[in-house]
């Protein structure tokens, strides 16, 4: 299988006055071509930073990193030729524009023929639900339109690489539903996609594999299944105590379902006023908690 994305030692510093910030430091990182992977972090730990290096918008202080093979300081033009970036919000679009003049300029300015644009923009408005709205003004669109016109974008351009920052902050769930199902068909169409996101619903529909990334360096890579086994965890169980002023939720990690244990949770319980027990199965965001260094298990 050959590699879209090969990261080897990448390194970008920045200047705090007289400080020197790391952003990411000596990361390597290969991902085969086809694959849809999620970066995960914390905010500050490097991942808008890798998405722009990967876009050509910064330059690796250090290291080398390359798309589809190609360097992405020295054949910058073909890295941009392959690649479209979306960043979370509506920023880079024309406001004043309607939704398919945008969609014509962006065609022309990546080369697309004026036959090419006037065959495909209707089809593209129709599968990200915009049909409608296309000869609307963006200033008139939702965050959710702007962020579907942005994947349309992406559509007409047939990116092989599609680098999403945060795409559904700000969006309402049904927003959010619709814009995955867009990225999802993207990627059954074979584009590569490199998603970094807080929503890690996104990341459980989404993602085949995680890439977790702290203070600039990668701690974690694996496939999202056994990422989200990070827990060793069957169950989280929360009781609620008290009520009032003394009201206060207790977090239980269960590592093992057993028929004993509401009765165990009872008799841990049975000094307190126990009001209720909430029980979910372990998840993708108890994984990312560990992952971070924290805690599954609280009283609060």
């Amino acid at each position: 299988m050959s590699t879209a994305i090969h990261l080897d030692g990448l390194t970008r510093t920045f200047r705090d006055g007289a400080r020197t910030v790391t952003a990411l430091e000596r990361v390597s990182l290969d991902v085969p071509t086809g694959q849809l992977v999620a970066v995960l972090g914390e905010n500050g730990a490097g991942k808008t930073t890798l998405t722009k290096i990967l876009s050509t918008m910064l330059f690796p202080s250090s290291g080398s990193v390359s798309v589809f093979g190609h360097d992405v300081v020295k054949d910058a033009k073909q890295v941009r030729r392959d690649t479209t970036v979306i960043f979370g919000g509506d920023r880079g679009l024309y406001e004043m524009l309607t939704g398919r003049d945008n969609l014509e300029y962006f065609g022309a300015l990546h080369g697309v023929g004026r036959r090419e644009l006037k065959r495909r923009i209707p089809e593209l408005l129709d599968e990200v639900g915009l049909a409608e709205a296309g000869r609307r003004k963006v200033q008139t669109y939702s965050k959710g339109m702007r962020q579907r016109l942005h994947i349309a974008v992406g559509l007409l351009t047939e990116p092989r690489l599609l680098l999403l920052d945060e795409p559904t902050v700000g969006l309402d769930p049904n927003e959010s539903e619709r814009l995955r199902g867009v990225i999802a068909g993207m990627h059954a169409g074979g584009t590569t996609v490199l998603l970094t996101s807080h929503n890690l619903l996104d990341v459980e529909r989404l993602a085949q594999r995680v890439v977790m990334i702290s203070h600039g360096t990668i701690t974690h890579d694996l496939p999202l299944a056994e990422f989200r086994r990070l827990t060793g965890l069957d169950a989280v169980v929360t009781a609620h105590l008290g009520v009032g002023e003394r009201a206060r939720e207790v977090v239980v990690p269960v590592e093992r379902w057993t028929g004993s244990v509401l009765a165990d949770l009872a008799r841990r319980f049975q000094d307190e006023e126990l009001v209720d027990l909430d029980v979910r199965p372990s998840s993708l965001e108890d994984a990312f908690a560990l992952a971070s260094g924290k805690v599954i298990g609280s009283d609060r």
